[in-house]
């Protein structure tokens, strides 16, 4: 990679503690720059978890100096794993240093495909199997913090008592995240009851719709939910008008600035910073990475056009430093 400042790299990931204790970071230099491939299973502006990923991929070539640094491409909507697997393939062969699987279904693909190029670097998530392979790095979030967070906010603002989950499968980091949300909203709220809806597809915007609605129409005033099919059900908030929605993966305040309340938000960009320097060092793999609260891979993203008061964003923010300094503990 050009000329990248060692001191700038060493600063940006300071401090980073990552759950498995992972590599040194070191410096990436070198003529050619750092050539990234990431397949996702959605597209790049899903407000979700595949813009959470290309968001921090176009961080950290900023960062690192732009398109003569770091080289970006991607392929988006790889929801057949045929498909992915040809793509994964393709990238291996034209020699991109890093390829990013972006999905848990891509697993069996990694595991497959990583051996028969040793010196490409793997990325996968989210998970934090390495298939005891030396070129495949795993990494996950651990969702039930921001839950937590959100639970705890929803707790609060709930009027009816009664808040939904639309998901899509509950396994993953979809499973972790509401799993923390309804910790956090019975730490506050006792009475409050919880109703969770899996629509057993990622992508079927409809579907997540009609969960939503039919939560709303058992008195709901609180949603949540993971994935990016979630538009829906901030679609049948928006038509309710006086339902609020919280968010993961992704800053969503945007998709309807008046009903969302707040976002749990993934940043992956210290992670691709110490990956691209232990790659450029010759280290392919072999680490795990969780992004906490506390290695600030987590944020808590307030929509500044929600009118939240003061007593809650302080409540919601002492929870925040609870989870961090580990005073409050949160099962996934």
């Amino acid at each position: 990679m050009k000329k990248l400042n060692l001191l700038l790299l060493a600063l940006l990931i300071a401090g980073t503690v990552w759950a498995n204790g992972g590599g040194e970071s070191t410096d990436a230099s070198g003529d050619e720059p750092f050539r990234i491939a990431v397949i996702m299973p959605s597209a790049t502006t899903d407000t979700a978890f595949s813009q959470s990923m290309w968001g921090a991929l176009v961080a950290v070539q900023e960062e690192l100096g732009g398109e003569s640094a770091v080289e970006l491409v991607y392929s988006e909507n790889m929801f057949k794993v045929p498909d992915a697997s040809a793509a994964l393939r393709d990238y291996a062969i034209q020699g991109y240093n890093l390829v990013v699987a972006h999905g848990s279904q891509y697993g069996t693909l990694v595991e497959e495909i990583a051996p028969d190029f040793p010196e490409t670097a793997f990325a996968w998530g989210t998970d934090v199997n390495t298939f005891g392979l030396d070129n495949v790095y795993a990494y996950t979030a651990a969702a039930e913090q921001g839950g937590y967070v959100n639970g705890v906010l929803a707790g609060l603002l709930t009027k009816s008592g009664k808040i939904g989950v639309t998901g899509p499968i509950d396994v993953g980091d979809a499973h972790t995240y509401v799993s923390g949300f309804s910790q956090g909203a019975a730490s506050v709220n006792g009475d409050a009851s919880i109703s969770e809806t899996w629509t057993s597809s990622f992508s079927d915007v409809a579907l997540m719709a009609a969960a939503a609605q039919t939560h709303i129409a058992a008195g709901a005033d609180i949603l949540t939910g993971s994935s990016q099919a979630v538009v829906g059900s901030i679609g049948a908030a928006e038509k309710a008008g006086d339902v609020y929605w919280f968010g993961t993966q992704a800053d969503q305040s945007t998709l309807s600035p008046e009903l969302v309340v707040a976002s749990q938000v993934y940043d992956w960009s210290a992670m691709l910073l110490e990956i691209i320097a232990a790659t450029d060092e010759g280290k392919y793999g072999g680490d795990t990475y969780i992004l906490t609260l506390a290695n600030g891979g987590l944020k808590i993203a307030y929509n500044p056009a929600f009118d939240l008061s003061e007593d809650v964003k302080a409540k919601a923010d002492a929870v925040i430093e609870g989870i961090i300094d580990g005073s409050i503990t949160v099962t996934p």
